[in-house]
């Protein structure tokens, strides 16, 4: 059985790393979409686009080692994390930071034309209160990382607030501007609403929690499952932890609540129709 994580931390540094994919491997995972962290996680001052670039080139070296040194077929999605841009701009000034997270983005763009990464991610807005310009200039690195994924046709990742029913739509509505394929959006970190996602047109990528899977499969399966695991020592399992999504997806088969056919949908297709990988043995 094929069983993917669209989205997963790793940390040499600070994480268990290797450690953390063979869990997930043990549990039953075969495929993780391995999302960029920040380039202060890997050891770059985050303050030029260099700085961001060496980050993730630095990023796609972890994915080329899970790749060679664990079970596990590892994906690499690479971006400028948002609280990376507000961070920029609250130390170098707003239009320095748009430049530099611009150009990093290109970066980011480049590695997925020639099949080094998959998507561009996480890219977005805060998930906290900022200044009105930083967040209206978040928006607009937001539709620039789109506007180069429409260009490579590759998928992008969102990092943003807290989602409801509006912010979906009003997502819809950047989506429709930027004129990239809107099922080449995802939204990381989804509420369950499927159905919203689905009449917007962007994929959810849902929190696997027991709760969030179940509120999720009644509305269908056009939704990808998640843990957004950090990867960090001093917060074990956070946000959820490395085993959950192949738990949470063979519990769900054995009880009924997902047939074959969801996890396929799920594990398979859905990926295959986002980011374009072929994930079938």
């Amino acid at each position: 059985m094929i069983i993917l994580d669209d989205h997963f931390h790793v940390d040499p540094f600070k994480g268990l790393f290797l450690e953390a994919v063979k869990q997930f491997h043990r549990a039953g995972g075969t495929h993780l979409m391995v999302v960029y962290k920040t380039a202060h996680d890997y050891g770059f001052p985050g303050l030029k686009a260099e700085d961001f670039i060496n980050a993730m080139d630095f990023h796609v070296e972890l994915v080329d080692r899970i790749n060679r040194e664990t079970p596990v077929k590892a994906f690499a999605v690479v971006g400028v994390h948002p609280a990376e841009f507000d961070y920029l701009a609250r130390e170098k000034g707003l239009e320095y930071a748009e430049n530099e997270v611009m150009k990093a983005l290109e970066h980011a763009q480049k590695l997925c034309l020639e099949g080094k990464a998959v998507a561009i991610g996480e890219i977005g807005r805060p998930h906290y209160e900022v200044p009105p310009e930083i967040w209206k200039a978040s928006i607009e690195l937001m539709k620039y990382g789109m506007s180069l994924a429409k260009e490579a046709d590759c998928a992008v990742q969102l990092h943003t607030e807290s989602f409801d029913e509006e912010k979906f739509r009003e997502l819809g509505e950047y989506v429709k501007e930027v004129g990239i394929k809107p099922y080449k959006v995802v939204k990381h970190f989804s509420p369950p609403l499927v159905k919203v996602a689905e009449e917007v047109g962007v994929f959810p990528s849902i929190i696997a929690s027991k709760k969030n899977i179940e509120e999720a499969i009644k509305q269908g399966n056009r939704f990808m499952m998640e843990t957004d695991y950090i990867d960090d020592r001093r917060r074990p399992g956070a946000v959820l932890g490395p085993k959950t999504v192949p738990r949470r997806t063979k519990a769900f088969l054995q009880n009924g609540i997902f047939t074959g056919e969801d996890v396929y949908r799920i594990h398979v297709e859905n990926p295959r129709k986002v980011y374009g990988v072929e994930v079938e043995e």
